[in-house]
């Protein structure tokens, strides 16, 4: 499985996380890898391998527990906005960016800023690709 393909059951695993109290991300994590995938992924589940299904819990895991510092950092470069009233899908993108710029060392910041951008422009407004490049460019 490549990584965007990761990236975005990421995204999509943290976005869910928007709408449930803490208390059952472990049930809704499960969950997600029991449900059919959005259809241009054209696999099921089942075709996810375990060490990549660990990944995602893993990480997602990290980027939830991390969030109140995360928001904190764009919060500081967001001007005019506040996480509070940005909309989800870009906040989970953005949440998702600055946690592969500043808590994983494996992502280059250019690589994550570029996975962020893509995912604004699948997931996000019309808007949404220049929002998250600007906010993300601030964190350099």
């Amino acid at each position: 499985m490549s990584r965007r393909e990761i990236r975005e059951h990421i995204f999509k695993m943290l976005f869910g996380a928007e709408f449930f109290e803490q208390a059952e991300m472990d049930q809704q994590m499960e969950l997600y890898f029991e449900q059919v995938l959005d259809d241009e992924l054209d696999s099921h589940p089942a075709f996810i391998p375990p060490e990549d299904r660990a990944y995602i819990k893993e990480k997602a895991g990290k980027i939830l527990e991390l969030a109140p510092q995360i928001d904190e950092s764009i919060n500081q470069v967001a001007k005019g906005w506040k996480t509070s009233r940005m909309g989800k899908a870009e906040l989970t993108i953005l949440r998702l960016a600055v946690y592969e710029m500043k808590y994983d060392e494996e992502i280059p910041t250019g690589v994550a800023i570029n996975e962020a951008v893509e995912l604004a422009k699948k997931f996000g407004g019309d808007e949404a690709p220049a929002f998250i490049n600007g906010i993300l460019a601030k964190l350099v």
